[in-house]
């Protein structure tokens, strides 16, 4: 079944309104919930009035800081790490899910209003007085490192959470005394918001017999808040706290992060012993969920005389917010040292990052997840150092480019990429692509008064994620359950994962039922990020399979009357060899059910690679841009169904076209207002922004587990915006435009020809 274009299973029910997704599956007399929330940037929290809010119709209760801080709730931890030169980890101040001091962004929750309907929880808030003094608020990088800056944490000096770095400075150095040409560029990677389908939802239940808390929510996986909130946040015992997850409507990074909403329902829901309910609104999702990008970087690219890249530095301020997020210590910094180097062969080089603490929403991962902007920043000074040595983009790639030879590669950077056949892939997408006939294409645009231009991007993803998986599988009379410890959201898991048992077990994948999302069924899990599922749960569900098939062979010896050894197992059925007597698996279990399982015990690691080719249409009238082509050459391995292959790319690469396009969060950055908090002021990409995308593949199976496979999900994302930036920039070039920001709006660019 590997390899097959199966149709996805879970659409069907998706498709007729049979999804189960949070917010759709709360019992009807939870009560509701409802979070004030800060509206300055930055202020410290004085007396909270609430006696006439508590006094309002409908209103059960209203809980506070004070109230979670005599209950010792605790801090929302970070479970990634960075460090300086000198070894020490990052800073981490606390992080309470709802503060009773201070505010540090627009957004940070107040109090929990809980009533029996959400009209009178909205009323009653508007009844609460607090006393806020209000502080200077530190917007942007820039104003975090400059001196005399107001503190986002009293005791964080300077705003710095850390000076990261990463490389070697003195062969990077030594590289750049002997270049022939260095290529410059600074750029300003925009803030950004995941907008998916369905926002954030929480709902609860408590069990009085039991003294159990269920918390059912919309997440990338149940099992990492589990064990935080037990062990370090609420400080429960696991017994008395359940976690669910069933269908998600997209996920994209920001529904890994453990938030401060799902915790203080867990808490409220025992101390009020009472079940709650909440789902985010567009607007408050804007100011609560995780943001991504905000990254300033410089890079430089030094070249040899031939035109062979020796040396790259990158010098960065990283904007993480407000608080540590779960993920973000490893976002910009290592997120971005995975693929700066790209498909190149670069041998030396260095990275210097200082992340700062802002009174912005914090930022985590998001699809990409600081890779990017890397990319961007990088594929732009491809293309820089190609029109300052007078070469062609397309040549100076297919020098550095690196071979089947070196791999696995060593980068400078130190990460291993473990298989890839670059100059294939990249002469694979410029043949779809059919650049040979670009200069026709480019002269009947010019007839038409448009600007036409080719842009092009060699990227990677390094696969990340949590690999704590403990698959199981039960073998039962009239199906297989398969149990696994990621979380889908909206990847097709249901599917991918039934076509790897079907093909182990040489069953009808009509016959297997998948589960996920239960921490009290499936205790243990690492959740869906980094482009690692199919890696984790694939692999791992491959070897219960092969478990289960050998617990079978003596329940097959016994029902059979053969020995053991004279049992094989072919085609879905055990045969006594050399006889006509066999029984099929599941018919076996009518003896009596078996099963099997297996840990995670291969390497997470790839790098499944990519190469884009955009075309543009720019009429420098408007500044607006047609994306006209798009071809998408993608190597992520042993693919398990093209289909889903195909639709993960054309959905990641449209997610990377509406970030180099459109998106921007924009703060004011006198008073840390958030200005794009709605769909009115977030753009997000459209059907008409979208153009036909061509998706070809080449399979370079990873030598770093046992089937071959590569993630995909966060690839074309990573690699999008670099080859539209690319393609606007070929196209302006001619008119002196040597480089524009993202997002590449029709304002930016007609303010850059104006000039």
């Amino acid at each position: 079944m590997i390899g097959s274009a199966v149709t996805r299973r879970e659409d069907a029910r998706f498709l007729r309104g049979l999804g189960r997704y949070t917010d759709s599956t709360a019992p009807a007399d939870a009560l509701h919930v409802l979070f004030l929330r800060s509206p300055h940037a930055h202020a410290r929290i004085g007396r909270i009035d609430l006696a006439r809010a508590q006094a309002a119709q409908g209103i059960v209760a209203i809980l506070t800081g004070a109230d979670a801080t005599a209950d010792s709730v605790g801090h929302l931890p970070a479970i990634s790490e960075i460090k300086d030169a000198e070894g020490r980890r990052h800073r981490e101040p606390h992080h309470p899910p709802m503060p009773a001091d201070k505010a540090r962004h627009v957004g940070d929750i107040v109090a929990m209003l809980v009533g029996t309907s959400l009209n009178a929880c909205r009323d009653a808030a508007e009844l609460i007085e607090v006393a806020w003094d209000e502080l200077p608020a530190i917007v942007t990088a820039e104003q975090a490192m400059a001196p005399g800056a107001a503190l986002v944490h009293d005791d964080v000096p300077g705003n710095l959470m850390c000076r990261w770095g990463k490389g070697d400075p003195a062969a990077t150095d030594a590289a750049f005394a002997r270049a022939a040409h260095v290529a410059r560029l600074a750029i300003r990677s925009p803030r950004q918001i995941a907008h998916y389908m369905e926002t954030r939802a929480v709902w609860s239940r408590w069990d009085a017999s039991s003294d159990l808390v269920t918390v059912t929510l919309s997440s990338q996986g149940v099992q990492i808040p589990h064990r935080l909130l037990c062990e370090r946040v609420l400080g429960w015992p696991k017994e008395k706290l359940r976690l669910v997850t069933e269908d998600v409507g997209g996920g994209f990074g920001p529904k890994y992060p453990l938030y401060a909403e799902q915790t203080l329902i867990a808490w409220a829901t025992r101390r009020l012993k009472r079940g709650l309910r909440w789902a985010s609104e567009r607007g408050e999702h804007a100011l609560c969920d995780s943001h991504a990008r905000d990254l300033s970087a410089e890079g430089e690219l030094a070249l040899d005389a031939e035109g062979r890249f020796i040396g790259l530095r990158v010098r960065a301020l990283a904007n993480y917010g407000a608080y540590v997020s779960m993920f973000a210590p490893t976002i910009p910094t290592t997120g971005l040292a995975k693929v700066i180097s790209g498909l190149y062969r670069v041998p030396a080089i260095h990275l210097d990052f200082h992340c700062v603490f802002s009174n912005t929403v914090p930022v985590d991962a998001i699809r990409g997840a600081g890779k990017p902007e890397a990319l961007f920043l990088l594929e732009r000074l491809v293309d820089l150092a190609a029109e300052e040595t007078d070469r062609s983009p397309i040549e100076l790639r297919r020098l550095n480019l690196l071979r089947p030879s070196d791999m696995p590669y060593a980068a400078a950077s130190g990460y291993t990429y473990d298989a890839a056949d670059c100059p294939r892939l990249f002469e694979t997408a410029l043949a779809t692509a059919d650049v040979a006939d670009f200069t026709a294409r480019r002269a009947a645009s010019e007839a038409r008064g448009l600007r036409r231009g080719l842009g092009l991007s060699c990227h990677l993803h390094g696969t990340g994620g949590i690999a704590d998986e403990n698959a199981e599988i039960e073998i039962a009379p009239d199906r297989i359950v398969a149990r696994v410890g990621t979380q889908s959201q909206g990847q097709g898991h249901e599917t991918v994962f039934a076509q790897v048992l079907a093909g182990a077990l040489g069953v009808p994948l009509d016959r297997i039922e998948v589960r996920q999302g239960d921490s009290l069924s499936i205790p243990r899990g690492g959740g869906t990020g980094g482009s690692s599922s199919t890696i984790i749960s694939g692999t791992t569900l491959k070897r219960a399979a092969d478990v289960a098939i050998e617990r079978g062979r003596d329940v097959a010896a016994e029902r059979l009357e053969a020995a053991p050894a004279d049992i094989v197992f072919r085609d879905g059925r055990y045969e006594v060899v050399g006889t006509d007597r066999r029984v099929g698996l599941m018919e076996l279990a009518t003896t009596r059910p078996f099963g099997g399982d297996a840990v995670f015990a291969e390497r997470i690691d790839s790098f499944p690679t990519g190469v884009m080719v955009c075309e543009v249409e720019i009429d420098p009238a408007t500044g607006a841009v047609r994306v006209d082509r798009f071809v998408a050459a993608s190597d992520a391995g042993i693919v398990v169904n093209p289909m889903l292959l195909a639709g993960q790319i054309q959905g990641g690469a449209v997610h990377g076209l509406g970030n180099a396009l459109l998106e921007a969060a924009i703060y004011d950055q006198d008073t840390g207002q958030l200005l794009s908090g709605t769909l009115m002021d977030y753009a997000l990409p459209r059907a008409d922004d979208a153009p036909p995308i061509d998706v070809v593949t080449i399979a370079t199976p990873s030598p770093n587990n046992s089937l071959g496979f590569k993630g995909v999900g966060e690839l074309p994302t990573n690699g999008a915006p670099a080859a539209l930036g690319n393609a606007v920039m070929d196209a302006l070039r001619p008119l002196g435009v040597r480089h524009i920001d993202m997002p590449l709006t029709p304002h930016r660019i007609w303010k850059a020809l104006q000039r």
